[in-house]
């Protein structure tokens, strides 16, 4: 990091500072283009639809990332209005820096050999489309760029994912998407 580049602490919804370079540098950004930042997700990509995941694409990938990591994730599970548990639909890590997308339906393999996939929720080592029992909920879709790769246990799950990456992310970016079953 050169000298004129400047950090910001970032905190987002689970309390977790993040350090993002702010300045001489393209800031992070995550991009689908299978639906709109706060626009809902359209039902092929959810349990009433083909379960597939979108297609994602970032740029301004920072200098000095080695690996990248991706977490979808629902805070409003159950119900959005008593939310008592963060639901984990997808986590992605050990994505090269080199890559800046993944095709709809991708699974971490097709992403790049070294990429690998943790369990989510529905206790399933693949993405886990919204489906929501109740109400309109929010899914984040948050890619972190890490100053090193993770040598995690065979699966891991959200949580273990995001302990692994503390005080090792240089960026961070977000899309939040909704979906509520019709």
């Amino acid at each position: 990091m050169s000298h004129a580049a400047k950090t910001k602490v970032m905190w987002p919804l689970w309390g977790t500072a993040l350090l993002m370079l702010t300045g001489g540098s393209m800031p992070l950004e995550l991009k689908s283009s299978a639906f709109a930042t706060n626009g809902s997700i359209p039902r092929k990509f959810t349990c009433q639809g083909s379960d597939v995941s979108p297609p994602l694409a970032w740029s301004g990938v920072p200098a000095g990332t080695r690996s990248l990591a991706l977490v979808v994730s629902d805070p409003d599970a159950p119900d959005p209005k008593a939310p008592r548990t963060i639901w984990s639909h997808w986590v992605v890590f050990n994505i090269p820096p080199s890559v800046g997308s993944i095709a709809e339906g991708a699974a971490a393999k097709a992403i790049a050999p070294e990429a690998r996939e943790g369990r989510n929720d529905f206790e399933k080592v693949s993405w886990g489309g919204p489906c929501p029992p109740v109400g309109r909920h929010r899914y984040f879709f948050r890619l972190y760029a890490l100053d090193t790769t993770l040598d995690a246990d065979a699966h891991p799950t959200r949580q273990q994912i995001e302990a692994a990456m503390k005080s090792h992310v240089l960026g961070t970016a977000e899309l939040m998407g909704t979906y509520e079953k019709g």
